[in-house]
Protein backbone atom coordinates (compact mmCIF):
# COMPACT_ATOMS: atom_id res chain seq x y z
CA UNK A 1 0.00 0.00 0.00
CA UNK A 2 1.38 3.41 -1.01
CA UNK A 3 2.17 5.87 1.76
CA UNK A 4 -0.34 8.71 1.88
CA UNK A 5 1.09 12.20 1.49
CA UNK A 6 -0.33 15.28 3.24
CA UNK A 7 0.38 19.01 3.15
CA UNK A 8 -0.37 20.88 6.39
CA UNK A 9 -0.69 24.64 5.90
CA UNK A 10 -0.10 26.64 9.06
CA UNK A 11 2.14 23.84 10.34
CA UNK A 12 4.16 26.29 12.40
CA UNK A 13 1.08 27.20 14.42
CA UNK A 14 -0.84 25.59 17.24
CA UNK A 15 -3.41 23.32 15.57
CA UNK A 16 -1.28 22.69 12.49
CA UNK A 17 1.70 21.45 14.48
CA UNK A 18 -0.50 19.03 16.40
CA UNK A 19 -1.99 17.74 13.13
CA UNK A 20 1.51 17.10 11.78
CA UNK A 21 2.23 14.91 14.80
CA UNK A 22 -1.03 13.00 14.39
CA UNK A 23 -0.49 12.34 10.69
CA UNK A 24 3.08 11.18 11.30
CA UNK A 25 1.77 8.78 13.95
CA UNK A 26 -0.68 7.40 11.40
CA UNK A 27 2.11 6.74 8.90
CA UNK A 28 1.65 9.67 6.51
CA UNK A 29 4.48 11.43 4.74
CA UNK A 30 3.94 15.06 5.80
CA UNK A 31 5.04 18.39 4.39
CA UNK A 32 4.48 21.43 6.59
CA UNK A 33 4.30 25.01 5.32
CA UNK A 34 4.14 28.27 7.24
CA UNK A 35 5.66 31.75 7.54
CA UNK A 36 7.41 30.59 10.69
CA UNK A 37 8.84 27.51 12.32
CA UNK A 38 7.12 25.89 15.29
CA UNK A 39 7.84 27.91 18.41
CA UNK A 40 7.85 25.42 21.26
CA UNK A 41 9.20 22.14 19.84
CA UNK A 42 10.71 21.02 16.52
CA UNK A 43 8.21 20.18 13.80
CA UNK A 44 7.74 16.50 13.08
CA UNK A 45 7.07 17.15 9.39
CA UNK A 46 9.28 15.19 6.99
CA UNK A 47 9.67 18.40 4.98
CA UNK A 48 9.04 21.85 6.48
CA UNK A 49 8.93 24.78 4.07
CA UNK A 50 9.02 28.43 5.12
CA UNK A 51 6.52 29.95 2.70
CA UNK A 52 4.20 32.94 2.40
CA UNK A 53 0.94 31.21 1.50
CA UNK A 54 -0.56 34.47 0.25
CA UNK A 55 1.73 34.14 -2.78
CA UNK A 56 1.07 31.88 -5.76
CA UNK A 57 4.77 31.14 -6.13
CA UNK A 58 4.72 29.49 -2.71
CA UNK A 59 1.92 27.15 -3.74
CA UNK A 60 3.76 26.31 -6.96
CA UNK A 61 6.60 25.05 -4.78
CA UNK A 62 4.78 23.20 -2.00
CA UNK A 63 1.78 21.48 -3.59
CA UNK A 64 2.58 18.34 -5.56
CA UNK A 65 0.27 17.05 -8.26
CA UNK A 66 -2.18 14.53 -6.83
CA UNK A 67 -1.36 15.18 -3.15
CA UNK A 68 -3.59 12.90 -1.07
CA UNK A 69 -4.68 15.44 1.52
CA UNK A 70 -4.32 19.14 2.30
CA UNK A 71 -5.08 20.56 5.75
CA UNK A 72 -5.62 24.32 5.59
CA UNK A 73 -5.18 25.90 9.05
CA UNK A 74 -3.20 28.97 7.99
CA UNK A 75 -4.88 32.27 8.86
CA UNK A 76 -4.26 35.74 10.24
CA UNK A 77 -5.96 35.41 13.60
CA UNK A 78 -5.73 35.76 17.37
CA UNK A 79 -7.77 36.29 20.50
CA UNK A 80 -10.30 39.00 21.29
CA UNK A 81 -7.59 41.62 21.72
CA UNK A 82 -6.56 41.10 18.11
CA UNK A 83 -9.85 40.31 16.38
CA UNK A 84 -12.35 42.69 17.99
CA UNK A 85 -10.50 46.01 18.24
CA UNK A 86 -11.01 46.76 14.53
CA UNK A 87 -7.37 47.74 14.14
CA UNK A 88 -6.38 44.57 12.28
CA UNK A 89 -9.47 44.06 10.09
CA UNK A 90 -7.87 44.77 6.71
CA UNK A 91 -4.91 42.49 7.43
CA UNK A 92 -7.14 39.70 8.75
CA UNK A 93 -9.43 39.74 5.73
CA UNK A 94 -6.77 40.26 3.05
CA UNK A 95 -4.20 37.80 4.36
CA UNK A 96 -6.59 34.95 5.11
CA UNK A 97 -8.59 35.41 1.91
CA UNK A 98 -5.44 35.32 -0.23
CA UNK A 99 -4.31 32.12 1.46
CA UNK A 100 -7.67 30.44 0.92
CA UNK A 101 -8.05 31.59 -2.68
CA UNK A 102 -4.68 30.04 -3.47
CA UNK A 103 -5.42 26.87 -1.49
CA UNK A 104 -8.68 26.21 -3.33
CA UNK A 105 -7.36 27.11 -6.78
CA UNK A 106 -4.14 25.10 -6.60
CA UNK A 107 -5.79 22.13 -4.88
CA UNK A 108 -8.43 21.93 -7.61
CA UNK A 109 -6.05 22.27 -10.53
CA UNK A 110 -3.40 19.94 -9.08
CA UNK A 111 -6.03 17.27 -8.45
CA UNK A 112 -5.65 17.09 -4.67
CA UNK A 113 -7.71 14.13 -3.51
CA UNK A 114 -9.15 15.83 -0.40
CA UNK A 115 -8.81 19.19 1.37
CA UNK A 116 -9.80 20.25 4.89
CA UNK A 117 -10.64 23.87 5.67
CA UNK A 118 -10.71 25.15 9.26
CA UNK A 119 -13.54 27.65 9.56
CA UNK A 120 -14.67 29.18 12.86
CA UNK A 121 -17.70 29.64 15.07
CA UNK A 122 -17.05 33.37 14.60
CA UNK A 123 -18.99 33.11 11.33
CA UNK A 124 -22.31 32.60 13.18
CA UNK A 125 -24.71 35.57 13.36
CA UNK A 126 -24.20 37.90 16.29
CA UNK A 127 -27.99 38.25 16.68
CA UNK A 128 -28.21 34.57 17.70
CA UNK A 129 -25.58 34.99 20.41
CA UNK A 130 -26.98 37.83 22.53
CA UNK A 131 -28.41 35.62 25.28
CA UNK A 132 -25.48 34.14 27.24
CA UNK A 133 -27.68 31.30 28.48
CA UNK A 134 -29.17 30.30 25.13
CA UNK A 135 -26.88 30.89 22.15
CA UNK A 136 -27.96 29.40 18.82
CA UNK A 137 -25.02 27.91 16.91
CA UNK A 138 -26.49 24.98 14.97
CA UNK A 139 -25.04 24.81 11.47
CA UNK A 140 -28.30 25.80 9.78
CA UNK A 141 -28.46 29.09 11.75
CA UNK A 142 -25.62 30.63 9.72
CA UNK A 143 -28.01 32.68 7.58
CA UNK A 144 -29.11 35.48 7.35
CA UNK A 145 -25.41 36.15 7.84
CA UNK A 146 -24.22 38.68 10.43
CA UNK A 147 -20.86 37.67 11.96
CA UNK A 148 -19.58 39.80 14.84
CA UNK A 149 -16.18 40.47 13.23
CA UNK A 150 -14.43 40.79 9.88
CA UNK A 151 -12.58 37.61 10.84
CA UNK A 152 -15.96 35.84 10.87
CA UNK A 153 -16.98 37.37 7.52
CA UNK A 154 -13.79 36.09 5.88
CA UNK A 155 -14.39 32.62 7.30
CA UNK A 156 -17.91 32.61 5.90
CA UNK A 157 -16.73 33.80 2.49
CA UNK A 158 -14.04 31.12 2.37
CA UNK A 159 -16.51 28.37 3.31
CA UNK A 160 -18.66 29.35 0.33
CA UNK A 161 -15.63 29.64 -1.92
CA UNK A 162 -14.38 26.13 -1.11
CA UNK A 163 -17.87 24.71 -1.67
CA UNK A 164 -18.07 26.56 -5.01
CA UNK A 165 -14.78 24.97 -6.07
CA UNK A 166 -16.31 21.65 -5.06
CA UNK A 167 -19.33 22.22 -7.31
CA UNK A 168 -17.45 23.68 -10.28
CA UNK A 169 -14.15 21.79 -10.20
CA UNK A 170 -14.89 18.63 -8.24
CA UNK A 171 -12.70 19.64 -5.29
CA UNK A 172 -13.32 17.14 -2.47
CA UNK A 173 -13.81 19.48 0.50
CA UNK A 174 -14.25 19.01 4.25
CA UNK A 175 -15.18 22.05 6.38
CA UNK A 176 -15.37 22.38 10.17
CA UNK A 177 -16.28 25.34 12.34
CA UNK A 178 -13.92 25.36 15.34
CA UNK A 179 -15.09 26.52 18.77
CA UNK A 180 -12.20 27.87 20.87
CA UNK A 181 -9.48 25.24 20.64
CA UNK A 182 -6.86 25.32 23.43
CA UNK A 183 -4.04 23.28 24.91
CA UNK A 184 -0.25 22.97 25.20
CA UNK A 185 1.90 24.65 22.55
CA UNK A 186 -0.72 27.33 21.91
CA UNK A 187 0.10 31.04 22.02
CA UNK A 188 0.03 32.24 25.65
CA UNK A 189 1.32 35.82 25.46
CA UNK A 190 1.86 38.72 23.07
CA UNK A 191 -1.72 39.80 22.30
CA UNK A 192 -2.86 36.90 20.09
CA UNK A 193 -3.52 34.44 22.91
CA UNK A 194 -7.07 33.28 23.55
CA UNK A 195 -9.01 33.33 26.82
CA UNK A 196 -7.85 30.02 28.39
CA UNK A 197 -4.16 30.79 27.85
CA UNK A 198 -4.52 34.44 28.89
CA UNK A 199 -6.27 33.51 32.14
CA UNK A 200 -3.82 30.71 32.91
CA UNK A 201 -0.93 33.14 32.47
CA UNK A 202 -2.59 35.76 34.69
CA UNK A 203 -3.36 33.24 37.44
CA UNK A 204 0.16 31.80 37.28
CA UNK A 205 1.68 35.28 37.60
CA UNK A 206 -0.16 36.12 40.83
CA UNK A 207 0.64 35.02 44.37
CA UNK A 208 -2.15 33.48 46.41
CA UNK A 209 -4.51 36.27 47.49
CA UNK A 210 -3.65 38.44 44.48
CA UNK A 211 -5.85 39.86 41.76
CA UNK A 212 -6.27 39.29 38.03
CA UNK A 213 -7.87 41.56 35.43
CA UNK A 214 -10.58 40.37 33.06
CA UNK A 215 -12.24 42.14 30.13
CA UNK A 216 -15.98 42.60 30.62
CA UNK A 217 -18.12 41.34 33.49
CA UNK A 218 -17.08 37.71 33.01
CA UNK A 219 -20.67 36.58 32.48
CA UNK A 220 -20.21 36.06 28.75
CA UNK A 221 -20.38 32.34 27.94
CA UNK A 222 -18.26 30.10 25.73
CA UNK A 223 -17.28 26.47 25.26
CA UNK A 224 -13.67 25.38 24.84
CA UNK A 225 -12.27 22.24 23.19
CA UNK A 226 -8.99 20.57 24.10
CA UNK A 227 -6.58 20.22 21.17
CA UNK A 228 -6.42 16.39 21.11
CA UNK A 229 -10.18 16.16 20.62
CA UNK A 230 -10.09 18.76 17.87
CA UNK A 231 -7.49 16.72 15.99
CA UNK A 232 -9.48 13.52 16.47
CA UNK A 233 -12.62 15.17 15.11
CA UNK A 234 -10.84 16.53 12.04
CA UNK A 235 -9.34 13.15 11.21
CA UNK A 236 -12.75 11.48 11.58
CA UNK A 237 -14.28 14.11 9.29
CA UNK A 238 -11.57 13.59 6.67
CA UNK A 239 -12.11 9.82 6.72
CA UNK A 240 -15.89 10.26 6.38
CA UNK A 241 -17.97 11.00 3.29
CA UNK A 242 -19.46 14.15 4.87
CA UNK A 243 -18.31 17.52 3.54
CA UNK A 244 -19.73 19.77 6.25
CA UNK A 245 -19.71 22.49 7.39
CA UNK A 246 -19.91 20.95 10.87
CA UNK A 247 -19.20 22.30 14.34
CA UNK A 248 -16.15 20.95 16.14
CA UNK A 249 -16.38 22.04 19.74
CA UNK A 250 -17.52 21.17 23.24
CA UNK A 251 -21.06 21.56 24.52
CA UNK A 252 -19.81 22.29 28.05
CA UNK A 253 -20.72 26.00 28.22
CA UNK A 254 -19.20 28.11 31.01
CA UNK A 255 -18.93 31.78 31.88
CA UNK A 256 -15.47 33.28 31.69
CA UNK A 257 -15.68 33.81 35.45
CA UNK A 258 -16.30 30.08 35.92
CA UNK A 259 -13.30 29.20 33.75
CA UNK A 260 -11.12 31.55 35.80
CA UNK A 261 -12.31 29.81 38.98
CA UNK A 262 -11.38 26.42 37.49
CA UNK A 263 -7.88 27.68 36.74
CA UNK A 264 -7.50 29.06 40.25
CA UNK A 265 -8.50 25.66 41.65
CA UNK A 266 -5.91 23.93 39.46
CA UNK A 267 -3.28 26.43 40.64
CA UNK A 268 -4.32 26.08 44.29
CA UNK A 269 -4.86 29.84 44.61
CA UNK A 270 -7.64 32.13 45.77
CA UNK A 271 -7.59 35.32 43.68
CA UNK A 272 -9.99 38.19 43.16
CA UNK A 273 -11.09 39.32 39.71
CA UNK A 274 -11.04 42.96 38.61
CA UNK A 275 -13.41 43.47 35.68
CA UNK A 276 -12.20 46.11 33.25
CA UNK A 277 -13.40 47.46 29.88
CA UNK A 278 -12.19 45.51 26.87
CA UNK A 279 -13.27 43.55 23.79
CA UNK A 280 -15.37 40.49 24.62
CA UNK A 281 -17.07 39.43 21.38
CA UNK A 282 -20.61 38.02 21.45
CA UNK A 283 -22.45 37.55 24.73
CA UNK A 284 -22.87 33.80 24.43
CA UNK A 285 -21.51 31.00 22.24
CA UNK A 286 -21.64 27.23 22.55
CA UNK A 287 -21.06 24.41 20.12
CA UNK A 288 -24.16 22.56 18.92
CA UNK A 289 -23.00 19.00 18.22
CA UNK A 290 -26.18 17.37 16.91
CA UNK A 291 -24.86 17.25 13.34
CA UNK A 292 -21.43 16.07 14.50
CA UNK A 293 -23.02 13.15 16.36
CA UNK A 294 -25.26 12.30 13.42
CA UNK A 295 -22.60 12.35 10.70
CA UNK A 296 -19.54 11.07 12.55
CA UNK A 297 -21.12 9.03 15.34
CA UNK A 298 -18.74 10.72 17.75
CA UNK A 299 -18.46 13.72 20.04
CA UNK A 300 -15.86 15.16 22.43
CA UNK A 301 -15.85 13.70 25.93
CA UNK A 302 -13.03 15.45 27.82
CA UNK A 303 -14.09 18.04 30.39
CA UNK A 304 -12.86 21.62 30.34
CA UNK A 305 -11.31 21.12 33.79
CA UNK A 306 -9.26 18.16 32.54
CA UNK A 307 -8.03 20.11 29.53
CA UNK A 308 -7.09 23.11 31.65
CA UNK A 309 -5.31 20.77 34.07
CA UNK A 310 -3.04 19.66 31.21
CA UNK A 311 -2.54 23.16 29.84
CA UNK A 312 -1.75 25.00 33.09
CA UNK A 313 1.54 23.21 33.85
CA UNK A 314 2.72 23.65 30.27
CA UNK A 315 2.13 27.43 30.28
CA UNK A 316 3.61 27.68 33.78
CA UNK A 317 6.76 25.93 32.56
CA UNK A 318 6.98 28.26 29.56
CA UNK A 319 6.75 31.26 31.87
CA UNK A 320 9.60 29.90 33.97
CA UNK A 321 11.75 29.40 30.86
CA UNK A 322 10.94 32.93 29.64
CA UNK A 323 11.82 34.46 33.01
CA UNK A 324 15.29 32.86 32.93
CA UNK A 325 16.23 34.19 29.49
CA UNK A 326 18.99 36.78 29.64
CA UNK A 327 18.03 39.98 27.77
CA UNK A 328 20.22 40.77 24.77
CA UNK A 329 22.65 43.66 25.33
CA UNK A 330 22.79 46.04 22.37
CA UNK A 331 26.04 47.60 21.24
CA UNK A 332 26.90 50.74 23.17
CA UNK A 333 24.48 49.95 26.01
CA UNK A 334 25.47 51.17 29.47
Amino acid sequence: MAIRKALVCGAGGFIGSHMVKRLRAEGYWVRGADLKHTEYSPSEAHDFVIADLRLRDSWEAILDEGMDEVYQFAADMGGAGYIFTGENDAHVMHNSAMINLNAADFSAHRKVKKIFYSSSACMYPAYNQEDPNNPKCAEETAYPAAPDSEYGWEKLFSERMYLAFGRNYGLNVRIARFHNIFGPEGTWQGGKEKAPAALIRKVAEQPDGGQIEMWGDGLQTRSFLYIDECIEAVRRLMESSFSGPVNIGSEEMVTINQMAEMIMKIAGKELSIKHIPGPTGVRGRNSDNKLLRKELGWEPSQSLFDGLSKTYPWIHSQMQVASKKIPEVTAGAR
